[in-house]
């Protein structure tokens, strides 16, 4: 075969491996390196090789195809290509969404700022853990571990997003007819999760849904619930969101005066182009890796999942011995406050082991099998299982991953579902919510009550009953100190009023 004088995508990228695994050559070494190793038939030039190096990240983002290609073709004409793709389609989009004389002009001023605003730019295709790249993998695994030296433990985190049926019954046949029609009772969410590697970090999660104040928070916020909540028409996460949870954790990192890197995916909304970040710097995963090496798939998300399911099969189980209709049915309130009770149930060693599982970290030893602490609530999950009604059951393993759930989250955005989500922002209730019918709530003595009831019934000569007599007491405290406070604050108030109504009456008089 004669000797080639070009090089491919692929041989480019590793000359960039060569030089990060061998930091002290030179480039004329390099060129001469690649001479030999690629059989070309010359020497390549030093401003080639400080070209490619220069572009090591264009390459690292490249899939298999593109890699084995030595370049790309021009756009014959590229100045149609863009009309055809932007303009044609913005006015398509402005005739549906009826603006009238608001309508802009599309200049290429316009499509300048609109990408600069909105952080657009091209994105390569997102897989998940059935399409991971081996080889990918492989190849750049050498220049991720070189990045991550760079950080402590404990400046380094991993973000990923997930879907959550959060009503999916663990009957195969009654979970299909749910995710089916999920996205006409809108029963998903979307949550985002964050932490870094030294497990001191959990960040606050963010709930996606369908609408800004559904049926079941009773007219209030999500941050007036107490949770970090944003909504679309799609409960996906957007561009938009994305970029605001970026700058906030940014701003999280400035006041904790913290220079930190974020791994990321390269989902469609993870665009970070342009913005103004001072303290956190965004590693992207190359294509067709993160499902593999990527520490929230490897097990965080389902150690959550797990904890969640334990709160609904355990609900379930309670609605089953009252003899409830549906003993699966929970409003979106009491799932947001399941879920955010299973994250911050995750133990600080088990986010340790997932970001050991990635071969990422080579610091401290590697563990691959399942913790004791997560075995035991898939035992939990196993018993719950067995005592439901249940006709085809589920495995753990289908409950705690149903592939539907990931797909939801970053999905292909039709132009309908656009103009969806462009003209429903200001959706303030959810049309089809609904609230559960429960129980009305306690007074302060029927909960004591009730808590005197449990403690007499504990043996406390069983380990187990100690440590719930010990749950229960404290929450006994809990209730009678803020009664307490209460009926001071009643009585001060009403002390008060007497002394001014007495005031009143004597100049009234």
């Amino acid at each position: 075969m004669k000797p080639s004088s070009s090089l491919s995508n692929d041989q480019k990228l590793k000359i960039c491996h060569h030089k990060a695994t061998n930091p002290s050559i030179k480039q004329s070494a390099l060129a001469n390196w690649a001479m030999q190793e690629f059989k070309l038939s010359k020497v390549p030039s030093q401003g080639t090789i400080s070209n490619i190096l220069a572009k090591r990240q264009q390459y690292e983002s490249m899939d298999s195809t593109e890699l084995t290609s030595k370049r790309q073709r021009a756009v014959k004409h590229p100045e149609l290509d863009n009309v055809l793709a932007n303009w044609e389609k913005a006015r398509q989009f402005a005739r549906q969404l009826e603006l009238g004389e608001r309508t802009p002009e599309f200049s290429n001023g316009w499509l300048a700022k609109f990408n600069i605003r909105h952080g657009f730019k091209a994105q390569k295709s997102y897989g998940e853990s059935g399409s991971a790249d081996l080889d990918a993998i492989d190849r750049n695994m050498p220049t991720i571990k070189e990045k991550l030296q760079s950080y402590s433990l404990q400046d380094i985190y991993n973000m990923d997003e997930t879907g959550l049926f959060y009503r999916m019954a663990p009957d195969r046949t009654i979970a299909r007819r749910q995710i089916e029609g999920s996205k006409k009772d809108k029963t998903r969410l979307t949550f985002v999760f964050a932490s870094n590697a030294d497990r001191s970090h959990k960040m606050e999660p963010l709930i996606i849904d369908h609408a800004q104040r559904p049926r079941a928070f009773n007219r209030k916020s999500g941050e007036q619930l107490g949770f970090y909540y944003r909504s679309n028409a799609k409960a996906w996460m957007t561009g938009l969101i994305f970029r605001e949870w970026l700058q906030k954790m940014d701003q999280q990192m400035q006041d904790a005066n913290r220079k930190v890197l974020l791994l990321l995916d390269n989902a469609p909304s993870h665009v970070v182009r342009d913005l103004p970040l001072t303290n956190v710097q965004v590693f992207l995963f190359p294509a067709n890796t993160a499902s593999k090496i990527q520490p929230m798939d490897a097990g965080i998300i389902a150690a959550f999942k797990r904890r969640y399911r334990r709160f609904q099969l355990q609900d379930a189980i309670d609605r089953d011995e009252q003899q409830k209709a549906d003993i699966y049915k929970v409003d979106q309130l009491i799932a947001m406050k399941w879920a955010k009770a299973a994250w911050n149930d995750i133990s600080s060693k088990t986010i340790a082991n997932c970001f050991k599982h990635t071969g990422l970290f080579e610091r401290e030893t590697q563990k691959n099998e399942v913790g004791s602490e997560e075995q035991d609530i898939e035992n939990e999950l196993k018993d719950a299982i067995n005592q439901l009604p249940i006709s085809r059951p589920m495995s753990v393993h289908e409950l705690i991953n149903p592939e539907e759930e990931q797909q939801v989250a970053h999905e292909e955005i039709s132009d309908e579902d656009l103009i969806k989500l462009s003209s429903s922002q200001d959706q303030e209730e959810e049309e089809d919510g609904e609230v559960m019918d429960e129980n009305p709530p306690m007074s302060t003595k029927e909960k004591l009550n009730v808590l005197h009831s449990c403690i007499s019934f504990l043996d406390l000569s069983n380990p187990n009953h100690v440590i719930a007599h010990k749950v229960l007491r404290n929450i006994q405290f809990e209730i009678q100190t803020i009664e307490k406070k209460q009926t001071t604050l009643d009585r001060y108030f009403c002390k008060e009023y007497c002394f001014y109504e007495e005031i009143y009456f004597i100049y009234d008089v």
